[in-house]
């Protein structure tokens, strides 16, 4: 059936229900709340409807922009932002602010970094307060090459937010990862230096992501208590990882998520500790288990970690055929691309 077929039988399923004498919801309200349960392509199709029955067009437009990224269909999402910025009536309020962040990622996603760049211009244009914005503009110049402006947009971010420590390690991160470790660290040794209180579990981060792993663990203990947290557990157990006890890192996280299986993050640690230890086997049922928590914010990792779980137990065939699923899923990903070619030869 083709795609307006699909709408038009949307449309008339609904028709029915309303001639049985229920008020049927709006197209939107359908789509929304497909989006509450992450069901992108029925959200997609809905936005779809509500555009075609003259619905509110900026509120079509921005979920279907939203259910679109949640395909993966970036170049397409983006489209439908710009739509949605485009039925804005001339004044700049909160929908507009808000829909120039869901474009903002379409554009990194789908790797038009300049235009990125740029939405996220307009949106300081629109509160020059704003330090996530600045935050991700930074991110967008580091990938850009961009050292200097990206150091200048982090330094204002930590300006506006000076107590926001997830905020520091994110840089630090980021920095890291393009190859700056010490530019990095800068940040780590700059927010451990600040006046502001801090806990002594935030220290013991801190001390993690500087590399004194002794000084972390001691803090991590000192935290503990009769519930401890996600967070906690995730941190504690990889700083024993990164002190060479890898045993029992996976102690941690198993006896953890005995009681909260919920905690996708933590399957992922555990597998990617497994696999260090080079228990394959326990690292393939650590990551099915994580994707069988439904998390969509880990479930690219996870089944890419999967794959290569199948690779070192020598299941080439097995692993062949869950790459090209998974590049079906994830077409961008061009590693599982080289990875992929690489798999057909074996």
């Amino acid at each position: 059936m083709k795609r307006t077929g699909i709408i038009l039988a949307v449309l008339a399923s609904l028709l029915l229900c309303a001639c049985g004498g229920e008020e049927a919801k709006s197209y939107i309200d359908q789509g929304m709340d497909a989006l509450e349960v992450l069901d992108y392509a029925t959200a997609s199709t809905a936005f779809d409807a509500a555009l075609a029955g003259g619905e509110d067009a900026q509120q079509a437009y921005r979920g279907q922009g939203i259910a679109l990224l949640g395909l993966a269909r970036y170049e397409e999402a983006g489209a439908a932002l710009e739509n949605a910025l485009l039925c804005s009536d001339g004044r700049v309020g909160k929908i507009e602010y808000d829909i120039s962040y869901y474009l903002a990622v379409a554009q990194v996603k789908s790797g038009n970094l300049q235009e990125a760049y740029e939405t996220y211009t307009a949106i300081l244009a629109m509160n020059e307060k704003d330090a996530k914005a600045y935050y991700l503009r930074g991110k967008v110049s580091l990938s850009m090459g961009d050292l200097g402006a990206a150091l200048t947009d982090f330094d204002q971010s930590i300006v506006l937010s000076p107590t926001d420590y997830d905020g520091y390690i994110r840089i630090c991160k980021d920095l890291t990862n393009a190859g700056y470790a010490s530019d990095g660290l800068a940040y780590i040794q700059r927010a451990m230096n600040t006046d502001y209180k801090k806990s002594e579990y935030q220290m013991g981060v801190f001390h993690y992501y500087a590399g004194e792993y002794e000084d972390a663990r001691t803090c991590f203990e000192n935290s503990r208590g009769k519930k401890d947290t996600k967070d906690l557990i995730l941190y504690l157990g990889r700083t024993y990882e990164a002190l060479g006890d890898l045993n029992y890192a996976t102690a941690l996280y198993t006896e953890y998520l005995a009681e909260h299986p919920e905690e996708t993050e933590l399957y992922v640690q555990m597998g990617l500790a497994k696999m260090d230890l080079k228990d394959y086997e326990g690292a393939l049922a650590a990551f099915e288990a994580g994707i069988a928590t439904g998390d969509v914010e880990y479930m690219q990792s996870l089944k890419f970690d999967r794959i290569v779980a199948y690779e070192y137990l020598l299941d080439f065939k097995k692993a062949a055929v869950m790459m090209k699923e998974y590049l079906e899923e994830y077409p961008n990903d061009e590693a599982a691309k080289r990875e992929y070619d690489f798999l057909k030869t074996r």
